[in-house]
């Protein structure tokens, strides 16, 4: 059957909502949040689950705690899947960061690879340390179904490094939407992406949400 890494991103906070920075900060989920984290539940109860990892924030572990009370699993939180570090940016607007960090700014946003905001992780950074626990999964798992849960930033950054995308470009290149899904199934070949910010699980009320 070979080994299948579902992605979740973590469902609706304020920030998500506002587009404000957000890494280090660990704010709860809305209750629009964690309704989508019972949609995902309701929806994915029925598979037959492996394990399931998730980062050791507040809005991850919310988004991971319907399927696995379901399920009757313990979600295994590892560092190395926490959202990018905004240092100096956290719970700022992108208007403020312009403002007061505009060099700083500008680097991040040409090449956030080799450029982090101020204080805070590149994408080289976050792809070493994602990668460690995505490694850690396929030398423990050959088979089965594993669900990370996760951050929008990190998320993206892991599917660009094992499709072999730049990790400057995965901005550009990748959208993940709160609560949405990516699978990458682990083959003869290597990693093939399957599925790309998926959302059929919510309902349409919550699909149709504003947000980042």
């Amino acid at each position: 059957m070979g080994l299948s890494i579902y992605l979740l991103r973590h469902g609706e906070t304020t920030h998500s909502q506002t587009g404000g920075y957000c890494g280090a900060l660990n704010p709860e989920l809305t209750p629009a949040g964690m309704e989508m984290a019972q949609a995902f539940a309701d929806a994915y109860g029925a598979m037959d689950w492996t394990a399931v990892f998730t980062s050791p924030m507040k809005r991850t572990m919310a988004t991971a705690k319907p399927l696995c009370e379901a399920l009757g699993m313990t979600p295994q939180l590892r560092e190395g899947l926490k959202e990018l570090q905004y240092g100096a940016w956290e719970d700022r607007s992108q208007d403020e960061v312009k403002q007061l960090y505009g060099p700083d700014y500008n680097r991040w946003m040409t090449e956030p690879a080799w450029n982090p905001p101020t204080g805070g992780e590149t994408s080289l950074q976050i792809a070493s340390r994602a990668n460690t626990v995505i490694a850690e999964i396929k030398e423990t798992y050959e088979t089965g179904n594993v669900l990370v849960v996760s951050h929008k930033a990190t998320i993206r950054i892991i599917i660009c490094s094992l499709l072999g995308i730049d990790l400057g470009r995965y901005r550009d290149r990748i959208e993940m939407p709160v609560a949405s899904l990516s699978v990458i199934k682990f083959g003869r070949y290597g990693p093939m992406l399957q599925r790309l910010g998926d959302r059929n699980h919510l309902p349409e009320a919550l699909r149709k949400r504003a947000g980042t």
